[in-house]
């Protein structure tokens, strides 16, 4: 086992994007991050080197967390490597990709999410924190039903998995370990927002038209702020889209 005298941040796809941010700005705070991958080692290693470059500490772990294999075996790794894990950033999403099955969306954004989350619950102590990072698109899906085209399955499914995960909080309460939720507006430079510029560039000509989109890095400041600051259990931080939270609370 590691003696790691950090706290430890497990950061789920991370090798890219916000993500990536997230997991600097995580090892900037002085914690130990681990910088999780599905595919693209090489790109997480380059985020591992950027961190530990900058005076901080970092390592990679490989897993597709949609595999229930692959997070048993993450969860295992993490106990014999750390023993205890402080904070797990829940980023890793998808469902726009043009080989998904139908029920991959709800696969990832749902099941997988909340099988990582209670296979990991043994390892974090008092104190511990989940976060779960989504889209104001999907977090007002069911308050605001409009979404982008061909954006509704994985609107629903990311929503479903906060719903699941909100299910659990009797049980993370018990464990004294927090859960917070990160939503913003579509984030500029993101490989969503590219997505969606080509299947329906009108969506996101409208979301700039609201104001101008956050970035990478403001978005990834939330979720550090989400993840090390006091908050309440089930809290919600906001970023952008001020329309999306005008019309929710009318």
């Amino acid at each position: 086992m590691e003696r790691v005298q950090r706290r430890v941040v497990l950061v789920t796809g991370a090798s890219r994007g916000i993500g990536a941010e997230a997991a600097a700005q995580f090892g900037a705070t002085g914690a130990h991050v681990v910088v999780n991958y599905r595919e693209k080692r090489k790109r997480a290693q380059v985020v591992v080197d950027g961190i530990v470059a900058a005076g901080g500490s970092a390592s990679v772990l490989g897993a597709d967390v949609s595999d229930p294999a692959a997070v048993e075996g993450m969860a295992a790794e993490l106990g014999e490597r750390f023993g205890r894990l402080d904070t797990l950033v829940l980023n890793a999403s998808g469902g726009l990709e043009r080989d998904a099955d139908p029920g991959y969306a709800l696969r990832l954004n749902r099941d997988a999410q909340v099988r990582l989350a209670v296979s990991v619950l043994p390892l974090m102590p008092e104190g511990g924190r989940i976060v779960f990072v989504t889209s104001h698109q999907a977090h007002f899906v069911h308050e605001q039903g409009e979404v982008p085209a061909g954006y509704a399955p994985i609107a629903l499914s990311k929503r479903a998995g906060e719903d699941a995960l909100r299910s659990r909080i009797p049980e993370f309460r018990d464990r004294g370990v927090g859960f917070t939720v990160v939503s913003g507006d579509m984030i500029d430079g993101t490989i969503i927002v590219r997505l969606l510029e080509r299947r329906d560039p009108g969506s996101v000509a409208a979301r700039r038209a609201a104001g101008p989109l956050p970035t990478v890095e403001e978005f990834a400041r939330v979720i550090v702020r989400a993840g090390t600051e006091p908050a309440t259990l089930g809290q919600t931080f906001y970023v952008g889209g001020e329309d999306f939270l005008t019309v929710s609370a009318r």
